[in-house]
């Protein structure tokens, strides 16, 4: 029996998703902040017949990050709107924040989007986790866990009622008796919630794809249940295959409680790639990686992408249990420093903040080529995953070793597509454009 073609994405990073990568690649360290470099990548991914490029968003930098990583956190929309007229298959994936927009707003960006590609766009909907963003944005504090959840999914539902304003075929153009759009087919989204108020139809027609694809990658229970409502490819997920897959079924049997097909959700979960020639090869660039790892940026980064300021920390004493003690953790990964400061409460958070391995890139496989393919193989064999959002420990190295060694090898076993088929990323991902009468 063949297995189902595998699906991919390319993760779009400075350099590459290593901490250290910056420091190793060839190119100009200012080549990440032009749109040369995103567009070999976009070029690169396409040209491996990849589902889509994905691009990531922080909305408020921690000025510790300046230190120790290229900052290039450009509007996604901006940069997959310029890699659409570069490129003509590949789908663009790009984050938005549910926090610190307006779903009208957003809604139209993406469709724009989506528009501009000829049906390619797609929305990493995500919550905002870092309090920093709030002074970013003018507001007095950042909205604790269960809120920003309760409000994304009522955003959700707003830009969905916005993208659906227009019926699929509203759009007339009939010169002769003057009528451009049958207004009869428009439908106000006349969307009142308990945190958002939206009126007035999207600007223009439907997009290619009715909507863009839903993305969505929380860990949290609370994370989970917002995919299982809405997502149409998730990319987080354990770090082992049994975990994995034990993820995946309990994703899918949410997806089915609340009436939806869980085939039209795609499990994608992050992988940090790093490759060689021979496994030797491939372990010696790891560890020259790791070797020039700041343990600074380390404990910093643990308490950053737990919702902390680095700078209230001393990372000499212990994380402080009042941080701790009594508190709802306001995202997976604060969960996993609270639950090791517990553990080890006389530890420094330095040495703590080693025990801290989540976030998008904690699956990280080192070997050849071979090696990757048989490890996603096993992957999808064991239900854990339809595929692999790919993170290139370097960049373009990894990526273009991706393309052109691993991707022949899935194509030989009938795993993975030898030709795009169609022209959307819903059409990349087997998915159902969703209709509006």
């Amino acid at each position: 029996m063949i297995a189902p073609s595998l699906h991919f994405n390319a993760f779009i990073w400075p350099a590459g998703y290593h901490e250290s990568a910056w420091r190793v690649v060839d190119d100009d360290i200012r080549d990440v902040l032009g749109l040369p470099y995103y567009a070999g990548i976009a070029r690169t991914a396409e040209r491996g017949l990849m589902d889509a490029v994905f691009l990531a968003d922080n909305l408020a930098i921690a000025e510790y990050r300046t230190t120790h990583l290229p900052q290039t956190q450009f509007d996604p929309i901006s940069v997959l709107s310029a890699l659409a007229a570069v490129t003509t298959r590949i789908g663009l994936v790009g984050t938005g924040s549910t926090t610190y927009s307006k779903p009208w707003e957003l809604a139209r960006r993406f469709a724009t989007l989506d528009h501009l590609s000829a049906g390619r766009a797609g929305w990493n909907i995500v919550t905002t986790v870092t309090p920093l963003a709030a002074a970013a944005f003018g507001e007095p504090a950042h909205p604790d866990h269960a809120d920003r959840y309760a409000r994304a999914g009522e955003f959700v539902d707003a830009a969905i009622r916005v993208w659906d304003s227009w019926g699929d075929d509203a759009l007339v153009g009939d010169r002769e008796r003057g009528v451009w759009a049958d207004r009869g087919k428009l439908h106000t989204p006349g969307f009142h919630g308990k945190y958002y108020d939206v009126e007035g139809i999207q600007p223009f027609p439907r997009s290619p794809q009715g909507r863009p694809v839903l993305v969505q990658a929380g860990q949290s229970p609370a994370g989970i249940a917002l995919a299982a409502r809405y997502a149409e490819m998730v990319f987080s997920g354990p770090s082992s295959v049994q975990a994995a897959a034990a993820f995946r079924s309990k994703l899918h049997a949410q997806v089915t409680a609340v009436g939806r097909n869980p085939r039209q959700v795609a499990v994608l979960p992050a992988l940090m790639v790093t490759l060689g020639g021979t496994e030797a090869e491939a372990r010696e660039r790891a560890r020259h990686l790791e070797e020039l790892a700041s343990p600074d940026f380390r404990w910093q980064n643990a308490l950053y992408t737990a919702g902390l300021d680095p700078d209230a920390f001393d990372p000499d004493a212990p994380l402080p249990p009042d941080t701790w003690a009594g508190q709802t953790a306001p995202s997976s990964r604060a969960e996993q420093l609270y639950a090791a400061s517990r553990a080890q409460p006389d530890a420094p958070l330095r040495e703590v903040a080693q025990l801290v391995t989540g976030g998008a890139g904690q699956v990280h496989f080192t070997g050849t080529p071979e090696q990757l393919a048989a490890f996603i193989a096993e992957w999808q064999d064991a239900g854990a995953a339809d595929g692999f959002t790919i993170m290139g420990s370097t960049l373009p190295y990894e990526l273009t070793a991706f393309v052109d060694h691993v991707v022949p090898l899935l194509q030989r076993q009938g795993r993975y597509r030898t030709e795009y088929t169609g022209s959307t990323l819903r059409d990349h991902l087997n998915l159902d454009k969703p209709t509006v009468d």
